[in-house]
C-alpha cells in the first residue's frame, strides 16, 4: 500500500509529458455575447399572406417577433382577403404587423416596402425570402414569358430583397436571412426547368451572400423543402402526391409548420454559427 505521507511524484503520463518553462497555457474560450432572442425583433416574410409564407409569418409571431409581410394578387385567388386574415391572426398574438402589396420583381417597390416596414415596426432584423411562383411545362413547349416570370420572381426577387436589407444589417452588425429554395434544385422532375433553375440560383445566391455578409455578423442560409401541404399542392394530380409520399422515407408530405419551424431555428441564437448552408426539409425525399 502506498505511503500517504510520501512525496507525490505524479502519474506515469505526467512524468512522460515534456516540461515547458513557464507552464502550458490553455487557450481561453471567447465569451459569447448574449442575444435577446426573438422578442421584439422584426421579421420580414415575402409572400407571407398564404401557404408556407403564412405559416412562417405566424411562427415568427408565435415566438414574439413583430412581422412585416408582402403579397401580390394572383389570378383566381383573393390574396388580399387572405392577407387580412393573416394580419388579424398575427395581431391576436400581441405583435405588431405591417402588411402591404409588393411585387418582388420590382426593385423600387422592394426598396419602398423594406423602408416602410422598418419605419412602421422600428427596425429590420430577419428576412425570409419565400415569395415564389411555378409555371410548369415541358422545356420544348415553355414560352418565354413562363421562363422569365419564374426566374424574375424566384431568383431576381430574392436578390433584390437581400440587397435591400443588406445596408441595414451591415450597419447594425446583425441580421438573419433565410432563402426558400426547393428540393427540385438538385432533383428536378419533368416540366420544371424554369423552377429548378431558379431554385438552384437561390442556393448559389445564398452561399455568395453568406460570404459577403458574414463579416457583418449576418447569417444567410437556405431551406430546400419537398412537397408541402399548401394550396399549390392541392392543384397537383393525386398520383403525384401519392408518389411523393412513397418516395419520402417518412412516408408523408410536409405540413407548412414543419418548414416554418426550421426557418425560425436558422434565425435563432442557437444557429448563430450556421451560415451558407442549405437545409433539406423534405422528409428524406432526397435520399432516394
Amino acid at each position: 500500500m502506498p505511503n500517504p505521507t510520501s512525496e507525490y511524484k505524479g502519474t506515469p503520463w505526467e512524468a512522460a509529458r515534456p516540461r515547458r518553462s513557464g507552464g502550458a497555457v490553455l487557450e481561453q474560450p471567447q465569451p459569447v455575447t448574449a442575444e435577446t432572442g426573438f422578442k421584439g425583433r422584426v421579421a420580414v416574410v415575402t409572400g407571407g399572406a398564404t401557404g408556407l409564407g403564412r405559416a412562417i409569418a405566424l411562427e415568427f409571431g408565435r415566438v414574439g417577433c413583430h412581422v412585416a409581410f408582402c403579397f401580390v394578387d394572383l389570378p383566381g385567388r383573393d390574396v388580399t382577403e387572405q392577407a387580412l386574415l393573416t394580419e388579424t391572426a398575427l395581431r391576436a398574438m400581441g405583435v405588431e404587423v405591417f402588411a402591404a402589396k409588393c411585387d418582388v420583381r420590382d426593385a423600387r417597390a422592394v426598396d419602398q416596402f423594406m423602408a416602410a416596414a422598418k419605419a412602421e415596426l422600428g427596425g429590420l432584423h430577419i428576412l425570409v425570402n419565400n415569395a415564389g411562383i411555378a409555371i410548369d411545362g415541358a422545356l420544348w413547349r415553355m414560352p418565354d414569358r413562363a421562363w422569365k416570370d419564374v426566374l424574375e420572381t424566384n431568383i431576381t426577387g430574392t436578390f433584390q430583397c437581400n440587397r435591400a436589407v443588406s445596408p441595414v444589417f451591415r450597419a447594425q452588425q446583425y441580421g438573419k436571412i433565410v432563402n426558400v429554395s426547393a428540393h427540385q434544385a438538385d432533383r428536378p422532375g419533368f416540366g420544371v426547368a424554369n423552377y429548378a433553375a431558379s431554385k438552384a440560383g437561390v442556393i448559389g445566391l445564398t452561399r455568395a451572400a453568406a460570404v459577403e455578409l458574414g463579416p457583418s455578423n449576418v447569417n444567410v442560409n437556405a431551406v430546400a423543402p419537398g412537397f408541402i401541404r399548401t394550396e399549390r399542392m392541392g392543384m397537383l394530380p393525386d398520383d403525384v402526391i401519392e408518389r411523393a409520399k412513397k418516395h419520402s422515407v417518412l412516408g408523408r408530405v410536409a405540413e407548412p409548420a414543419d418548414v416554418a419551424r426550421v426557418i425560425t431555428f436558422l434565425c435563432s441564437d442557437e444557429a448563430r454559427h450556421v451560415t451558407g448552408q442549405v437545409l433539406a426539409v423534405d422528409g428524406g425525399l432526397s435520399l432516394e
